[in-house]
């Protein structure tokens, strides 16, 4: 398998969800399943079917987890610089329609979180900045027809 380009910060958010969810969140569901059993026959015991699969949901998220964080080849953004976007930059740009302003940083899938200012590398927005400097624009195509934006600024933070 290919590797993970991942921030620093995403690789410890990662980290810690997985030491959340082998630690502390194993150890509660098995004590709802145990208590749920308590409970008497299984086979009518909605709160014993609910730990049960909260169970499976979490340790699919562990394994989910371990995979991403064996293959993450972790990039420390703040030692990269330049002039032009690639993976780890901050990037300000304005839709050449609307005159809205936006700021995103470029990383990794698996910490991708648009809500939070992140954009993952393989999105169409980003993969059309790529390479981009300060002043260019670019083009992404939209459900409602292709979008312009102009880069005002790119930052490695």
């Amino acid at each position: 398998m290919d590797k993970i380009p991942m921030t620093v910060t995403g690789q410890k958010a990662l980290a810690a969800e997985y030491e959340h969810r082998t630690a502390s969140e194993r150890r509660r569901i098995v004590e709802a399943i145990s208590e749920a059993r308590a409970h008497g026959d299984l086979s009518e015991n909605a709160e014993y079917s609910a730990a049960k699969e909260q169970q499976s949901l979490n340790e699919g998220r562990i394994k989910e987890l371990e995979t991403i964080l064996a293959l993450a080849d972790v990039i420390d953004v703040s030692k990269l610089s330049g002039d032009v976007v690639k993976f780890g930059a901050t990037v300000t740009y304005i839709d050449e329609d609307t005159e809205e302003e936006k700021t995103y940083q470029v990383v990794g899938d698996p910490e991708a979180d648009a809500s939070a200012g992140r954009i993952s590398i393989s999105s169409p927005i980003a993969r059309a900045m790529i390479g981009k400097s300060e002043g260019d624009s670019f083009e992404v195509a939209a459900p409602g027809g292709a979008r312009s934006y102009e880069i005002l600024k790119i930052r490695y933070i």
